[in-house]
């Protein structure tokens, strides 16, 4: 299993209590980014009614947490794009993915620094993982409208929406091919209706770590009705195909742990 998004808590063993929970449930590999920079209150306030932090994610603590894990977490960059634009045009080849946040750092989709930092997502080859809300600027539809101006770039729409029982956000984004949705946090039905109204090519499987447990997510998406060759799409290869990963892992970095990649 692969989980698309989990993520370092604060602590100098968040990695290898990471590992330990991927270890208990079955997970061989996460792509990850920062984490508990806000705390709970503070982050469900905003997600309720929007604002503005001005929380900074440690990319680089992100990074080299990753680089002791044997290939095993791969490093997303969190991006503020009121102040990170430059930072991760000049880091991103060091990293697998990109993450915007417009829960944490309070920005909207047609931001120009949005943009910019999709542009840069697109140079280098990375999915543009996110969570839409319910302001404007940062719904669904707000969504599809960048995804259509970077059709180059794959959008990871995380949780499958913002409530956990977003059926009309997957409707919006359905006919965007460039969009995939992430199920970690939302309702069995809606992880059902994403598979039917996406495809399973379009769905990738999270946690939400350490907000979540995997072996909830796990056991969340073993009830979902799936065929082997779809739930095989789901819980690993369309995040290894989003990655680039198809062809060179085949296994737990060989038998070693170790990073495959040439």
């Amino acid at each position: 299993m692969f989980d698309f998004h989990a993520r370092l808590g604060p602590g100098p063993d968040a990695a290898a209590a990471l590992l330990a929970a991927m270890d208990g449930t079955g997970i061989e590999w996460a792509a990850v980014s920062a984490g508990g920079l806000l705390d709970l209150d503070r982050l469900s306030a905003q997600v309720a009614h929007g604002g503005r932090s001005e929380v900074a994610a440690d990319n680089e603590r992100t990074l080299a947490l990753c680089g002791g894990t044997g290939g095993r977490l791969l490093p997303f960059f969190l991006a503020d794009p009121c102040r990170d634009v430059d930072a991760y045009r000049a880091s991103a080849p060091r990293y697998r993915g990109l993450e915007i946040s417009p829960a944490v750092h309070g920005f909207r989709l047609d931001d120009p620094a949005v943009s910019a930092l999709a542009e840069i997502a697109a140079a280098a080859r990375h999915p543009v993982y996110l969570v839409c809300l319910a302001q404007p600027g940062t719904q669904a539809g707000d969504l599809v409208a960048l995804a259509r101006r970077f059709p180059e770039v794959t959008f990871v729409y995380g949780h499958c929406g913002h409530t956990g029982l977003d059926a009309s956000g997957l409707a919006e984004i359905a006919p965007c091919p460039n969009i995939v949705a992430e199920t970690s946090g939302c309702y069995t039905a809606v992880a059902g209706l994403a598979l039917r109204r996406l495809g399973a090519e379009r769905v990738v499987f999270g946690t939400e770590y350490p907000l979540q447990h995997p072996r909830v997510e796990v056991v969340k998406l073993a009830a979902v009705p799936m065929n082997p060759a779809d739930r095989e799409l789901v819980m690993s290869a369309n995040a290894r195909r989003l990655l680039g990963e198809e062809a060179t892992w085949t296994g737990r970095g060989s038998e070693t742990g170790a990073d495959t990649r040439s």
